[in-house]
């Protein structure tokens, strides 16, 4: 065999480094809207308002929101719309009408209703008193919200409410829910003065792609005329997150976000319909409920309370492309080094297919690592979550490295028992070690994955960057360099099993709309047939 030249890896590094250069360059391009989401000429009608940020959250009682805080943020809100929506009056929430009031915020009043009965009483009085002490300030009073979806009320019991409250004040009084519920519960029509309906395209039983979101609600909005006429119907809730996970062709994105708010701020202008955007700031707590995708759906952004599309300002979905794109590039350079720092601690000449086998690793590391940077930053929630996700980004890194090691000295990629099983089977090489760790984190993490997305897939994300970055080097290793004899280990076997069957029911499941499923599907095969094809060269006695 001729030996190989150094222009061999030199070439591949300058394709690789080219292929990565050239993926982030249209990631990154941004994209034009005939209308700004926020328009510095046009104040939004309304935005969804909640005060939480950090670790605060509505789901500790005791949780209270300084006045301090509040007004930061209604005076940031009194620069891009006329009017907040608010859900509820506790957690601090009661002294929004009065600091409106100041910054010339007009208040869409919320009353939190549940299956507390004494609560709810208390909650209606208070409101009450806040629309008759604010009656310049409070627009609307919104007497629960989602209570018949969540199941916590009869119908008759929340006209009841509606009814009682209505002779009290001089605003209007609504109910909101999404829009189905009030097909279901057309009692709740005559006990209210306006109709309050809940449009999100992404949450439909068949999601709703982001390119035809705006088209989807007005189609909605005309249903409901028809079916509830005489009364105006105003759209409540209606949005797109910027993070998250896909469900079948609905992908949460910045610029799908910007575009599907976009669209339905321009209909609402052509068509004269009032509209009412969920939300002003993203809700971390969110995350809790509802997985990475409820904590993005605020114009604003909820650690630096910036604006997430500023006007003039291009819209893409990575703005620190070039970073991500230099990193990339990056972690390929020392995937190739790697590999050659290997021949030169140990040199002979190494056949093609390994040089090929780096490039590839280089390759689509490199690719994907920005983005799953980028996912395990806004994924990750939680002691729990950083500790996964971190865990699998680091795999991830250190599997292209250890495989160009691996492929160069000729290593197959190691066993389950040459790390834990009896000593004297054992490896004795650092990088081995270092090598089978890394797949034992990627396997774990794999399959604790696949289990999730088949028991309990609703709220949770799909890993296929970094579960990529981690996987290809192992297949790719285990294509050049594996064992011939030996026996299939039971581990292997069974992790190998787990994930088939898995991979078939995720992609049955999710559907072949949702990309991000079906990718995450074929990383989990490749996954189940390197673990398949491992041998235990040494069988323990």
């Amino acid at each position: 065999m001729e030996p190989i030249s150094l222009r061999t890896p030199l070439a591949l590094l300058l394709t690789s480094l080219g292929m990565i250069a050239a993926l982030w360059w249209w990631l990154a391009t941004p994209i034009t809207l005939v209308r700004a989401p926020i328009d510095p000429n046009a104040k939004l009608q309304c935005v969804s308002y909640a005060p939480f940020r950090d670790g605060q959250t509505p789901l500790i009682p005791t949780t209270h929101i300084s006045a301090e805080q509040i007004a930061q943020d209604l005076a940031q809100l009194a620069k891009i719309t006329d009017c907040v929506r608010t859900y509820s009056i506790e957690n601090g929430l009661d002294q929004v009408p009065a600091l409106a009031a100041k910054v010339g915020l007009k208040v869409m009043q919320g009353v939190w209703l549940s299956s507390n009965r004494i609560k709810n009483l208390s909650q209606i009085a208070i409101a009450v008193g806040l629309t008759k002490q604010y009656p310049g300030v409070i627009t609307a009073l919104v007497i629960g919200n989602e209570v018949l979806l969540r199941g916590e009320m009869t119908t008759s019991d929340l006209a009841a409410y509606i009814r009682g409250v209505r002779p009290q004040v001089t605003v209007p009084v609504t109910y909101a829910d999404v829009w189905e519920f009030w097909l279901r519960n057309r009692e709740i029509y005559d006990a209210v003065d306006f109709v309050t309906i809940h449009i999100l395209p992404y949450w439909e039983d068949i999601p709703v792609r982001a390119k035809f979101a705006a088209s989807h609600v007005d189609s909605i909005r005309k249903r409901m005329a028809v079916a509830f006429p005489g009364k105006e119907i105003l759209i409540g809730e209606t949005g797109w997150p910027s993070a998250g996970r896909m469900r079948e062709g609905a992908l949460p994105s910045r610029t799908n976000q910007a575009r599907v708010v976009s669209e339905i701020l321009d209909l609402a202008k052509r068509e004269g319909f009032r509209v009412n955007l969920i939300e002003a700031y993203d809700q971390p707590w969110k995350r809790q409920l509802e997985g990475t995708v409820g904590g993005y759906w605020g114009l604003i952004d909820a650690a630096q309370r910036a604006v997430k599309y500023p006007p003039g300002e291009a819209i893409s979905n990575f703005p620190f492309w070039k970073l991500q794109m230099g990193c990339g590039m990056a972690l390929s350079f020392f995937v190739f080094f790697a590999g050659w720092l290997t021949l030169r601690r140990r040199p002979w000449q190494p056949r093609l297919a390994a040089w090929l086998v780096v490039g590839t690793s280089a390759t689509i590391s490199g690719m994907l690592l920005g983005v799953a940077a980028d996912k395990m930053f806004y994924e990750s929630y939680g002691t729990g979550g950083w500790l996964q996700w971190g865990a699998l980004l680091a795999a991830a890194i250190a599997s292209p490295m250890l495989c160009a090691n691996a492929a160069m000295s000729g290593r197959p990629l190691p066993t389950f028992l040459e790390l834990l099983g009896p000593r004297d089977g054992r490896t004795g090489s650092v990088l081995s070690v270092l090598l089978g760790l890394t797949l034992v984190v990627a396997t774990l993490i794999g399959a604790a994955t696949a289990l999730g997305f088949a028991f309990d897939p609703r709220y949770r994300d799909f890993p296929f960057a970094s579960l990529t970055m981690a996987v290809v080097p192992f297949a790719a290793l285990m294509l050049v360099n594996r064992p011939k004899e030996g026996t299939r280990p039971i581990a292997e076997s069974a992790f190998a099993g787990l994930l088939a069957v898995a991979t078939l029911y995720i992609g049955f499941n999710e559907g072949p709309q949702n990309w991000q499923a079906m990718w995450t599907c074929a990383i989990y095969f490749l996954l189940a047939l390197t673990l398949w094809r491992a041998r235990a060269v040494q069988i323990p006695k």
